[in-house]
């Protein structure tokens, strides 16, 4: 699509370690895709330079504070649109929606934690700036469940999977939304259920964005 055509939509699915929110990427990218929609999956800490070293932290390879962190995170997200390979604002521009694994609300939500809100959204300010989500799906979970879940498929246990702090996190999702309410789309899906169940709640979040989907057959 020519620069100037009609510009792709940016669907983000936001939810606590364990809400399953990474595995409804790929259905809701193969809904869009056959309604002819052109996507990109996409995921944050992302694959580049910065996302690497923030993946090393969170294992335990790399220590680092807290503050750092979230720097970090601004810094990749940043990188995540403007950078010339596979720029985000460069995809949208030419056409193509994204749909991403987290964005900033993500930073909002985990990072106050440690530190002032108001500190982390200045932080992300420029991304802010740059693109805001069409839409925002937060897979909602209880703790609980999310905890059983990080259990089950994780060899691994990420520095921010502790309950506690899943439990202010999840909390703090919900600050956040309701503080930018007058700026931002955000649609809460339960989380429970199948993942054909959850997939079919994330569409139906996603679909008024789309005007292929009112084409769909029943």
């Amino acid at each position: 699509m020519e620069r100037g055509a009609e510009q792709g939509k940016f669907i983000v699915l936001e939810g606590i370690d364990g809400s399953g929110k990474t595995s409804q990427i790929g259905p809701l990218t193969a809904r869009l895709e056959g309604l002819g929609v052109r996507c990109l999956a996409t995921r944050e800490p992302t694959g580049g330079p910065v996302g690497s070293l923030i993946r090393q932290i969170f294992t335990g390879r790399v220590s680092a504070d807290n503050r750092v962190i979230a720097a970090l995170y601004a810094a990749d997200r940043i990188d995540h649109l403007v950078n010339g390979v596979d720029g985000l604002l460069r995809q949208i521009d030419q056409g193509v929606t994204v749909v991403s694994d987290r964005y900033y609300f993500s930073s909002y939500a985990y990072h106050s934690v440690d530190m002032d809100m108001d500190w982390v959204i200045q932080a992300n300010s420029v991304s802010a700036g740059l693109l805001r989500p069409t839409l925002t799906i937060f897979v909602d979970v209880p703790v609980e469940e999310a905890l059983r879940r990080i259990r089950q498929n994780r060899q691994v246990q990420e520095i921010f999977d502790e309950e506690d702090r899943l439990r202010q996190t999840r909390e703090l999702y919900f600050r956040a939304f309701e503080r930018l309410r007058d700026v931002e789309n955000v649609a809460v899906v339960d989380g429970c259920g199948t993942q054909e169940e959850v997939a079919q709640r994330i569409w139906a979040a996603a679909a008024p964005y789309f005007s292929q989907a009112g084409k769909e057959a029943p």
